[in-house]
């Protein structure tokens, strides 16, 4: 379709996420990993149109993995909320995410369970740096275009745990599962 030299989609809220918190929001403790319950989000894309969510918490570096329906925010939340309820008490405080629309419906995510959520700037994948990190790794598990729907929730629960399991040099030697029961018991 030919369009005017004067068209334009500046100041249309095509792909704006709503009343979106920017990361540079934040309270400061987030920044040095001092207080634990503060987690990192992401989608991982597969081959046909697949994702799993990843979650994974600053401190202790802890990964969840989601199996999600489909890439629309009504579903990513959907599963997001479903999983995150299972976490104790206390667990988690915030969720990073990107600029993705996955998370167009935060608010209600917010609603359902009481944590905020902060987006990162456009093209800044570094200051979600751990779950980047988390996702090279998870590409072993789930390499690029392969199918991830094949993968239910049991199958991400078991390759989370074998990651929650795992001496981590970043982390003292200590696993990430560890990390995490030692900083839900402070806080209960």
């Amino acid at each position: 379709m030919r369009r005017g030299k004067t068209a334009s989609t500046a100041g249309q809220p095509r792909g704006q996420i709503i009343d979106a918190i920017p990361i540079r929001d934040r309270p400061a403790e987030f920044e040095y990993r001092a207080v634990p319950g503060h987690w990192e989000v992401d989608l991982l894309v597969g081959g046909k149109n697949t994702h799993t969510a990843t979650l994974v918490e600053r401190q202790s570096r802890f990964v969840m993995l989601v199996h999600v329906e489909g890439k629309y925010s009504n579903s990513v939340v959907k599963a997001l909320v479903r999983q995150v309820q299972k976490l104790p008490q206390g667990s988690i405080a915030s969720l990073t995410w990107d600029q993705g629309m996955e998370l167009a419906q935060h608010k209600r995510f917010s609603v359902a369970t009481d944590v905020g959520v902060y987006f990162c700037d456009p093209q800044s994948p570094w200051q979600r740096g751990s779950n980047e990190n988390t996702n090279s790794l998870l590409r072993q598990y789930l390499p690029k275009r392969s199918d991830l729907s094949v993968y239910r929730q049991n199958d991400l629960d078991a390759i989370a745990l074998n990651l929650n399991t795992q001496p981590r040099t970043t982390l003292g030697f200590r696993t990430r599962g560890a990390m995490l029961a030692e900083a839900v018991a402070l806080i209960d």
